[in-house]
């Protein structure tokens, strides 16, 4: 009996867009949608903020971002773009919100909004307090102070139009339970040890059980933004689930022009990620694109393109 290696452990991963107010589709002479984007989550949208952390959390070094722009490892958790970066481009930006903690993130260049994301964060808050990560009401926090900037910069009336006619993105949950309830004796009671075949089998059965965790959590999210929906008078938004395009990815890899779903690129493809995924993990793969996860968690930019395009359809619902 095979373990279901993948990482199936990013499948329980929901991405949320909303956009506040009504937005002003800009369409024609290569404008954006939208007038600028906000993303907020976990390593899964983070674009170089945990760069400026003290945190483990990190990915500013190769083999990141080696098939990203310039080969330049940005803090990005994959070899390349991510679905928020693709998602961008379908939009119509030709730039990407710049992290909130760089020095990118000042002057005109926060007119396209800001991505506030951290790797290692999660919905509870003690998830990014146990990584030395960027917690939710902290980013939340970072968004305020942003609001005041843009004031500054563009002025009362355009950054109101800014704030009320644009995109936000949240991305997270998965480090919730990867990385705080299934490995923290507070939240979650371990099983003890087995003998080295038990483990296998407690292994593939815990796949299992934490995927059927993240389908229960899916349900509640979605029921609770459509509570949100009904309360917020002029707040559009829409879940966009990730879960089974991805989940469909690593099931017929094949079908999507894939060579392999059950292991990834980097290193030995089992559990390398952050720091444990470098320029001399042996065994990383020449031609990232054939796999569906870049590291032990993370897809590759290949995947991501494809669940970028597989949202489009549902996301198109906030700028039409």
């Amino acid at each position: 009996m095979g373990i279901v290696k993948t990482s199936p452990w990013r499948l329980d991963v929901l991405v949320l867009v909303a956009s506040v107010l009504a937005l002003s589709s800009k369409k024609g002479d290569s404008q954006p949608l939208v007038p600028a984007m906000f993303i907020f989550g976990d390593s899964v949208v983070d674009v170089g903020n945990n760069n400026n952390l003290e945190t483990l959390v990190k990915s500013n070094f190769p083999p990141y971002g080696r098939d990203f722009i310039h080969n330049q490892s940005t803090g990005r958790f994959c070899n390349g773009k991510l679905a928020s970066d693709f998602t961008g481009e379908n939009l119509g930006f030709t730039t990407y919100p710049p992290p909130i903690l760089s020095k990118e993130a000042n002057g005109k260049n926060l007119l396209l909004g800001a991505n506030f994301a951290s790797g290692g964060s999660g919905y509870y808050e003690t998830t990014a307090e146990i990584y030395g990560t960027i917690s939710l009401s902290k980013q939340l926090e970072y968004y305020k102070e942003y609001q005041k900037k843009l004031v500054g910069i563009a002025g009362k009336f355009n950054a109101t139009s800014i704030i009320t006619g644009s995109v936000y993105l949240l991305s997270s949950g998965s480090s919730d339970f990867v990385q705080n309830y299934y490995v923290n004796p507070l939240l979650y009671e371990e099983y003890t040890p087995y003998q080295f075949s038990d483990i296998l089998i407690q292994a593939y059965s815990h796949f299992i059980q934490m995927n059927k965790v993240a389908e229960y959590f899916n349900k509640k999210l979605n029921a609770t933004s459509l509570a949100l929906k009904s309360k917020l008078s002029g707040v559009n938004i829409v879940v966009l689930d990730i879960y089974k395009p991805l989940y469909d990815l690593v099931q017929k890899p094949t079908d999507y022009g894939f060579f392999e779903a059950r292991k990834a690129c980097c290193g030995t493809g089992l559990v390398e990620t952050s720091y444990l995924c470098n320029k001399e993990s042996p065994g990383t793969c020449k031609n990232a694109s054939e796999y569906v996860f870049w590291d032990g968690f993370h897809p590759s930019e290949a995947a991501n393109k494809l669940i970028s395009d597989d949202l489009l359809v549902d996301g198109i619902a906030l700028v039409s």
